[in-house]
């Protein structure tokens, strides 16, 4: 039987018949494990670009997380609000006018429920809800000021934004000319057309509600003086006289980040550092004092006042406020 099998292959159909079937089965097996290589070289490649992927989008983050903290060892977040030139705010806004929103709401907020309350911006508020409308800003700068709100911490909030500012309103470079002209309104209004269109549009906007506020004085005891006297030094200051007294009141945020074992540089304030510790035996509504051993700039509180009694003489080319 082996012989007669042993025969039947040595015939030349047989034997070339098998020798086919070897040469497919090799052809098919090679064909199959190009196959697996290429497979796997293809799942390779798809992984390599999956991990440069992932490694590029850690990178970004790792980059965003240190531009985040170099910000705010500077004393700003990239997402703050508070302590950033009001160019940069007005350029992340997408409205009409360039005006920061967080003073369009506050002054729309007190032209509705607050114009009649007793010493607006001249109370400091109530610290613990200054700190959450600081903080409702920061993440949400067109956030609506939240419904029963005092007008004084409202008040109280436009004073620190404003303090916030690395550079007053008026400007570093135009305060010696624009307190000079604090006797003219001819001179005053050309000096101001110098000023920046946000810078220029902020001040009116500021000013017209100063002088809402003025003509409720009967009833909350602040007329243009008074509210000059407020709002000047954080309206108009000089080079390295920056309202330097407001931040006995902001070192709120920078001992809650310690707390967390980050320290702020020697010399650096964050925006929540406009906030007074809650262990300090601060009378909540007491008024701001302007007795800190620096010289009170009068020519300053003459300006704002011009601005605000004059106000409608003065910016008499500006898309003026106007509330219903």
């Amino acid at each position: 039987m082996v012989k007669s099998r042993w025969a039947l292959l040595q015939q030349p159909s047989t034997r070339h018949a098998v020798q086919d079937r070897f040469i497919s089965a090799a052809a098919t097996t090679g064909t199959l494990l190009r196959r697996g290589f290429s497979g796997t070289k293809d799942k390779v490649v798809v992984g390599k670009s999956k991990v440069e992927e992932v490694a590029k989008i850690t990178a970004q983050k790792s980059k965003t997380i240190l531009t985040d903290i170099e910000r705010w060892q500077k004393g700003v977040a990239s997402t703050d609000l508070f302590g950033v030139p009001i160019e940069v705010t007005a350029q992340r806004q997408d409205c009409s006018k360039p005006i920061p929103q967080i003073l369009v709401k506050c002054g729309d907020y007190l032209i509705v429920s607050g114009l009649n309350s007793p010493n607006l911006f001249k109370s400091e508020g109530d610290k613990k809800v200054i700190h959450q409308l600081v903080s409702l800003y920061n993440q949400d700068s067109t956030a609506s000021v939240p419904e029963g709100t005092n007008p004084v911490d409202v008040a109280a909030l436009v004073k620190y934004y404003l303090a916030s500012l690395p550079e007053p309103l008026t400007t570093l470079e135009l305060y010696n000319e624009i307190r000079s002209a604090r006797s003219s309104i001819y001179s005053m209004r050309n000096i101001l057309k110098r000023l920046s269109s946000v810078n220029y549009m902020t001040l009116e906007f500021i000013t017209a509600l100063l002088l809402r506020v003025s003509q409720k004085s009967l009833l909350n005891k602040m007329d243009a003086r008074s509210l000059a006297m407020e709002m000047a030094p954080v309206i108009m200051w000089q080079k390295e006289r920056r309202p330097e007294f407001y931040h006995q009141y902001w070192n709120q945020v920078s001992k809650s980040l310690s707390n967390k074992t980050v320290d702020p540089p020697p010399g650096s304030y964050t925006a929540w550092d406009m906030l007074a510790d809650d262990g300090e035996a601060t009378d909540a509504s007491s008024p701001i004092p302007l007795d800190d051993g620096t010289p009170v700039d009068f020519g300053a509180i003459e300006v704002v006042q011009l601005l605000t009694e004059h106000h409608n003489a003065i910016f008499t080319d500006a898309n003026e406020t106007v509330w219903k």
